[in-house]
């Protein structure tokens, strides 16, 4: 709903997208709800067929005339690949899509996408070699290496991880995460820079984890030198982004999906 009560069309509505200098001369954006008229995901709230036009539509808001390649994700580290033009295209459809958490491409006429709601967006680009990807890493993906499999994958294509500017968009901060030994346990004392104490709840333990942190981590452990997040909390800033913690918070049936997605330069 808008200001006045009234129901916000989302057609009417201009995006609301955030960038990263790290990608800056890449055609890439991390798109907000723009006040609840927009919501991306197919889990999420809305008529499919109105998801899937507004999709395309912010697809088009990246790269004119281009579909938008988004596989269904569901917390893995698996990586799937379009390749050079005439190699493997979906459609954008609720059902039948790849299952995977990221995609990577070498070609300039399609944008990959992925939706988050707390969890990392990563975009990635290596210009030169003409590999660009799109990840979503939450703590389990990030654990079990579906940032280092992107990175693999655009090599394959022909990247250089040395090349690789890699822009982390809105995301859950340390401050908003609160978390409890079983979590815990999934890190080792080498990772305890990631967790800072928080009161106890229940007569229990809690700690703060800082999920950015350690995603920027993971990417510059794996080579990358050129990498960055837009600051922007998902929990904290209800106004523009949905917040998985902050729905199931509230007692929320169901909960929306923002789109992070990239293009290549046109030459």
């Amino acid at each position: 709903m808008g200001d006045s009560g009234e129901p916000v069309s989302a057609k009417d509505t201009p995006f609301d997208i955030a960038r990263s200098d790290v990608l800056e001369g890449v055609p890439h954006g991390f798109f907000g709800h723009a006040g609840g008229a927009h919501q991306f995901g197919y889990g999420g709230p809305g008529d499919v067929r109105d998801i899937r036009e507004l999709r395309a539509a912010a697809a088009n808001a990246i790269r004119p005339g281009a579909p938008l390649m988004a596989p269904h994700q569901v917390h893995s580290p698996e990586v799937v690949t379009i390749g050079t033009p005439g190699t493997r295209k979906w459609a954008d459809e609720e059902l039948n899509r790849p299952v995977a958490d990221a995609v990577v491409a070498k070609r300039d006429d399609v944008v990959l996408g992925i939706v988050t709601a707390d969890c990392g967006p990563i975009l990635f680009a290596d210009i030169e070699a003409g590999v660009i990807g799109a990840t979503h890493a939450g703590w389990r993906g990030a654990h079990n290496g579906v940032l280092e499999n992107t990175v693999a994958a655009m090599e394959a294509l022909g990247a250089n991880r040395e090349r690789i500017a890699a822009a982390l968009g809105p995301t859950i901060a340390q401050e908003s995460y609160e978390v409890d030994a079983v979590f815990r346990e999934h890190f080792d004392a080498s990772q305890d820079s990631f967790f800072a104490s928080a009161p106890e709840r229940e007569g229990k333990e809690r700690w703060h984890f800082d999920l950015p942190a350690f995603i920027l981590s993971r990417l510059r452990e794996a080579g990358l030198s050129r990498v960055g997040w837009v600051g922007s909390d998902t929990h904290v800033l209800e106004n523009r982004y949905y917040s998985y913690r902050r729905a199931s918070q509230a007692g929320e049936p169901t909960y929306g999906r923002q789109l992070s997605a990239i293009a290549l330069p046109r030459t």
